[in-house]
């Protein structure tokens, strides 16, 4: 069993790499069903070596970006020279999942009922009793609905009040499986590209003709677009400086006290959970809201409001996290009024 106890150090390696580049990403709260083989290191103290082998089957479902359960069941059985040990287990298990991209690295700990059958001898028996685990695991995403799952365990049975003899005893799984996602995870607004939008150029209306009593002419006000790229860093709501259009903005509304109720509406894309992505985007409306109060701006001018990853503007596919980031971009915005405020140019 020397080797079967050198895979879990190379699990653990892929575990810590995994963990230290995680990033959260969308999961798929999809009921899944998987299988599993497994190599075993029997507890001696049943009397039939302690090498075994055997199969189980779980059925998972995601609870949050960080949490899963599985109720599974499995089956091991060793033996050695005539001698034969059998376990049939039926638990339920927690898994703590350091990301929901295409390497999850996991903990995992659990609980389970245990029947132990052994035929050796002195040390033969037949119990029912509790028992406990806990190990490290990743799973690797194939596609939309298939995983693989690969994971090493320890389980701790109790034995109390049994044939055996002995009240305690413990064996370590190392198992690897494929999972089955029922539904396909559901396809989100995404965005292109990033380019601020130009402000339009000014509409200069003519005066009427001269009339006895003319008119004056009706004010003409040129709205200015600002994009979130020429604000912030991705995944922040510190203002990156210098930021001469909202110096520009600041100067227009002090300019014209008449424009009232500006209102700041800020955005974010799907990435993170609901409450993330809402809560970011109301510290980027009020972080522009603040710089244009720093600049003059009276604060009950101004309005700041968050709408997290609501209104997006582009829908993207793409698999890659890197190419997701940045086709996201656009719904990455703040607006006034689309970005936008009013300023009088005549």
């Amino acid at each position: 069993m020397n080797k079967l106890r050198a895979i879990p150090a190379a699990l653990a390696c892929l575990f810590f790499a995994g963990a230290g580049n995680a990033m959260a990403e969308d999961y798929n709260p999809s009921w899944y069903i998987g299988g599993s083989i497994h190599a075993a290191e029997t507890d001696e103290i049943f009397g039939a070596g302690n090498r075994g082998y055997g199969v189980g089957l779980r059925l998972g479902k995601p609870l949050s970006e960080s949490w899963d359960a599985q109720i599974n069941t499995n089956y091991t059985r060793a033996s050695d020279n005539g001698k034969r040990y059998q376990q049939n287990a039926l638990g339920i298990d927690l898994l703590y999942l350091f990301s929901r991209s295409t390497v999850r690295p996991y903990l995992v700990m659990g609980i389970a009922a245990n029947r132990d059958r052994s035929n050796a001898g002195l040390k033969s028996g037949d119990s029912t009793s509790p028992a406990a685990s806990g190990g490290v695991g990743v799973q690797l995403s194939l596609n939309d609905q298939w995983s693989a799952q690969a994971e090493w365990r320890k389980v701790h049975g109790y034995l109390h009040g049994n044939d055996f003899g002995f009240s305690q005893a413990s064996n370590s799984h190392l198992s690897v499986g494929l999972n089955y996602s029922f539904d396909k995870p559901k396809v989100a607004a995404r965005t292109v590209s990033f380019a601020p939008t130009p402000p339009p150029e000014p509409v200069m209306v003519q005066a009427p003709p001269p009339a006895p009593a003319p008119a004056p002419p009706p004010p003409v006000y040129q709205k200015i677009t600002l994009s979130a790229t020429e604000l912030f860093a991705f995944d922040s709501a510190v203002l990156s400086t210098p930021q001469p259009k909202l110096d520009d903005i600041a100067n227009a509304l002090n300019a014209n006290m008449q424009i009232n109720q500006v209102v700041i509406t800020g955005y974010a894309d799907r990435l993170g959970s609901d409450k993330y992505n809402l809560n970011l985007s109301e510290q980027r409306a009020n972080s522009v809201k603040s710089y244009l109060n720093n600049k003059g701006v009276a604060t009950q001018r101004l309005n700041a409001i968050g709408k997290g990853e609501s209104n997006p503007v582009v829908v993207c596919n793409n698999k890659k996290r890197v190419d997701l980031i940045a086709c996201l971009e656009p719904n990455r915005r703040v607006e006034i009024e689309q970005f936008t405020v009013e300023q009088r140019v005549r």
